[in-house]
């Protein structure tokens, strides 16, 4: 979907597709015909554009076959599809059962991660639409936080992430080379997420200006904005004081309990403990930001103050807020909306709405079949249709 915002300039809005998890081309292009295209259809749209996944094997099966590539790019358009971001985050494996911490391997200190990543600008370049030169790709931030040594204390504060920063520079030198081969213009923004080395946007600052590339910035993602309890206006003002290209945004709502230390509270907060995703829970305590790798280590004992509010890191539907006595960080979402493409220039072009836990939500909650999922993450595009109309932009056909 496209908007003109009232500088002139389009802004694009797609649904990422890992709500649709496949490994394969094969697998994409069923997505295209069984989810994609449903959705289009039920915005009435000619258009529709979708935040692209694409693990391992389809980005390889791609870039190593022009003719497989040539054929995606049909379908797409076959279909009224559109792609100008990709979801560079997970490497494979996000449908399994269990992902939990897999999900952020291989990390930007492995040189798998940097072959991946290019083999992904390569494939948008060539996805582009034709009327479009920027396209933007997702990734993780850095590494998680374990996953590097620990610094030296003869050594620089940051040696840690210099082999990742090196990794990313050595792509900010592919990327511009990329530009120049195919007058496409593809940039990569750091996601940062609670538990990782960049969990907050304050953190992305010193290695982003480190490497100080406009190929390379940071992607905000609302929900994980929301549960690291970061004020929208603050974090977007800070990047922008200090030069931090807004790649692109991930439009979601995270979990949002008021009163965590009630039972029925605990009670509502357990029914979204699963298996198969991590789900970070943090609460705001004058001592500053205490958190949990997951929700079920904050509800098991007292590992986590309940004093406060809890915010976790749970992607809930942006039009369906859960039941009381819980709710979710829509507002946070809507306040950074409006500081991201509400103001006389938009601070990015690039927005993705990023629900990828339909099927982890609570049984009641989820949806039985193609048919409800379409249903759903149409209304949640309608949502989201509907607070950029209110903000000025124009839909465009």
């Amino acid at each position: 979907m496209r908007f003109r915002h009232p500088d002139g300039s389009t802004i694009h809005l797609a649904y990422c597709t890992n709500v649709h998890p496949a490994e394969t081309l094969d697998g994409v292009l069923a997505q295209l015909r069984d989810h994609c295209e449903p959705v289009r259809r039920r915005l009435g749209r000619d258009r529709l554009g979708i935040g692209l996944w694409l693990a391992r094997d389809a980005a390889h099966a791609l870039v190593t076959d022009p003719s497989a590539l040539r054929g995606l790019r049909c379908e797409l358009e076959r279909r009224g599809l559109e792609v100008v971001t990709l979801n560079g985050f997970p490497y494979e494996g996000f449908g399994a059962e269990e992902v939990k911490y897999r999900v952020y391997k291989p990390d930007w200190t492995d040189p798998e991660r940097l072959e991946h990543t290019t083999a992904l600008a390569r494939v948008l370049a060539a996805l582009l639409p034709d009327d479009v030169t920027e396209g933007s790709i997702s990734t993780l931030p850095l590494a998680w936080r374990t996953a590097l040594p620990q610094p030296n204390a003869d050594g620089p504060a940051d040696e840690p992430t210099r082999p990742a920063r090196i990794a990313l520079l050595a792509l900010a030198q592919r990327l511009d080379a990329l530009r120049e081969l195919t007058g496409r213009s593809i940039r990569l923004g750091l996601e940062p997420e609670p538990g990782c080395v960049v969990e907050t946007t304050g953190d992305a600052i010193a290695p982003l200006t480190a490497i100080a590339h406009d190929r390379i910035g940071i992607c905000v993602d609302t929900c994980h904005l929301a549960t690291s309890f970061e004020d929208p206006d603050t974090a977007l003002d800070t990047l922008t004081r200090a030069g931090v290209p807004i790649v692109k945004s991930q439009l979601s709502a995270a979990l949002h309990a008021e009163h965590p230390h009630l039972p029925e509270v605990r009670a509502a907060l357990a029914a979204f403990d699963e298996p198969r995703f991590l789900h970070q829970t943090r609460t705001a305590t004058a001592a500053g930001l205490r958190g949990t790798d997951d929700l079920g280590e904050a509800l098991n004992g007292d590992a986590l103050p309940d004093a406060a509010p809890w915010r976790a890191h749970f992607h809930v539907p942006l039009h369906a807020a859960p039941a009381a006595p819980l709710t979710s960080t829509l507002d946070v979402l809507s306040t950074a909306l409006a500081r991201l493409v509400g103001g006389p220039h938009p601070l990015t072009h690039h927005l993705e709405v990023e629900t990828y836990t339909w099927q982890a939500l609570p049984p009641e909650l989820r949806p039985r079949g193609r048919t409800q999922l379409a249903d759903g993450i149409a209304a949640e595009l309608t949502l989201a249709r509907d607070l950029l109309t209110d903000l000025g932009l124009k839909e465009l056909p």
